[in-house]
């Protein structure tokens, strides 16, 4: 457990210490479990780093309203913490929307972007019945979703604490557009064409403001498209991040 501003923030840290990192960055009203199908599969290649983001699984609420800085604040002092100077970022989502943020600022060496909203035209979103039902529809993934129930049904936004109500309005109203044109680093983007949650158009929207990027759509595929091609995806991550 790592503190930041007197906030505890549960992490892993596993795989090899001496290879290439991976730090994972999970979606609104999600924790570490999510992350984990994409993580597992490259622990005996790359040092790996999943964190519930403060707000989300066993990590504390952040006492007042963070915006997306404060969170990019905590993630460079835990990667600090962690002796990591230059991680490879995967980041879905709302953690995707963090690691825009993060890879224009800091040193990065590669990005993966999992249908991750950069702009103010995302919708609040109604995850408690939505993830929930679309979880138990990926195959291997149905006791995953009931691990979920717990979590995800305290952050749907009326359900929500004052706190994260504040900082799920500050996330959707937040425009990283002039952000994505900073980011030096290559950069992969994964987006599904039936997403309802971020439309696809914005994917390539992204693709054009990164300078070094490229894109696949999985045909078929929601909001959740790295988890229902999760063969695909894992081989993008094993071909892009040496």
């Amino acid at each position: 457990m790592f503190k930041y501003k007197g906030i505890k923030v549960n992490y892993k840290d596993f795989g090899q210490k001496d290879k290439s990192p991976i730090v994972y960055l999970h979606g609104w009203g999600q924790n570490i479990a999510m992350m984990e199908p994409i993580a597992k599969p490259f622990t005996e290649t790359h040092r790996l780093v999943i964190l519930d983001l403060p707000g989300f699984g066993n990590s504390d609420e952040p006492e007042e309203a963070w915006d997306l800085e404060e969170y990019v604040n905590m993630l460079k002092a835990l990667l600090d913490y962690l002796g990591i100077k230059k991680p490879n970022l995967i980041g879905h989502s709302f953690g995707g929307k963090i690691s825009i943020l993060y890879a224009s600022k800091y040193d990065t060496e590669r990005l993966i972007l999992l249908s991750s909203p950069f702009n103010i035209k995302l919708k609040t979103p109604s995850l408690k019945v939505r993830v929930l039902k679309k979880a138990k529809s990926i195959p291997g993934l149905g006791k995953l979703a009931e691990k979920m129930k717990q979590h995800i049904g305290s952050t749907d936004y009326k359900n929500a604490s004052p706190i994260m109500r504040d900082i799920l309005v500050k996330h959707v109203n937040t425009d990283l557009t002039e952000n994505a044109k900073q980011i030096k680093c290559p950069t992969f983007i994964i987006w599904g064409d039936k997403d309802e949650a971020v439309p696809v158009a914005d994917a390539y929207e992204l693709e054009k403001l990164i300078p070094d990027s490229g894109l696949t759509i999985y045909e078929g595929c929601t909001h959740y498209a790295y988890l229902e091609r999760l063969g695909q995806t894992n081989s993008i991550i094993k071909s892009f991040i040496k």
